[in-house]
C-alpha cells in the first residue's frame, strides 16, 4: 500500500526499526548518542515521538538544558537510512506514559509506567531525510561499478527530505 504523504511515508520506513539512535550535546561540547526504543504505533499528527528514559541516566536531564537532537534509525538489510532533526522536552504525563507503556519496556522499568526512574521524552520532528537503496545489492555493486569505470557519480537508491512536523512560519 502506497504511503499518502510525507508523515505516513516516514513511520513506515522508522516503525520496525527496533531502536532510534537519540544524539544530543552534553554539556562539554561533545555530541553523544543513545539508542532508544520508539514508543507507540504510530508517529504523532505533529510530527511527534515519544521514548522512555531512566532518570538514572541524567538523559533527561541534559535534553532540559538543550533539547536539540538528532535521532538516526538504521535498517541495514533493506538499505534504509533515516535522519530527524529534532527538539527534545521532558514531558510528566502520567497518562500518556500509561498509553504508551508495554510488556517490553518492564525489562528497564520493574514499576511499570509508574516507574519513579521512568522519564517521557517528547520528540517534535523538525526536519527529517531519508536514503533508501531500493534495488538489490548486485544491482547497487553494478551501478557502482558502472559508474568508477565510467568516471561517472554513483546514484544508488533515492534520496528525500520530507515534510513533517517542520516548523511552519
Amino acid at each position: 500500500m502506497k504511503p499518502k504523504n510525507d508523515h505516513e511515508l516516514l513511520w513506515n520506513m522508522i516503525k520496525d526499526i527496533r531502536f532510534g539512535m537519540l544524539t544530543h550535546r552534553h554539556p562539554d561540547g561533545t555530541l553523544r548518542a543513545h539508542p532508544l526504543t520508539t514508543q507507540g504505533k504510530s508517529l504523532g499528527e505533529d510530527g511527534v515521538l515519544h521514548f522512555f528514559v531512566s532518570r538514572q541516566t541524567e538523559l533527561g536531564q541534559r535534553l532540559r538544558l538543550d533539547g536539540n537532537v538528532n535521532i538516526a534509525y538504521v535498517d541495514p538489510s533493506k538499505d534504509v537510512y533515516v535522519s530527524l532533526a529534532a527538539h527534545a522536552t521532558v514531558k510528566e504525563d502520567a497518562a500518556l506514559k500509561k498509553r504508551l507503556f508495554n510488556a517490553l519496556d518492564k525489562a528497564w522499568f520493574p514499576g511499570g509506567a509508574d516507574d519513579p526512574n521512568l522519564e517521557l521524552v517528547e520528540v517534535q520532528i523538525r526536519h527529517a531525510e531519508y536514503w533508501n537503496a531500493k534495488e538489490s545489492k548486485l544491482t547497487q555493486l553494478l551501478n557502482i561499478a558502472t559508474a568508477a569505470a565510467t568516471h561517472q557519480q554513483a546514484h544508488v537508491g533515492e534520496h528525500r527530505e520530507l515534510h513533517v512536523g517542520e516548523q511552519r512560519s
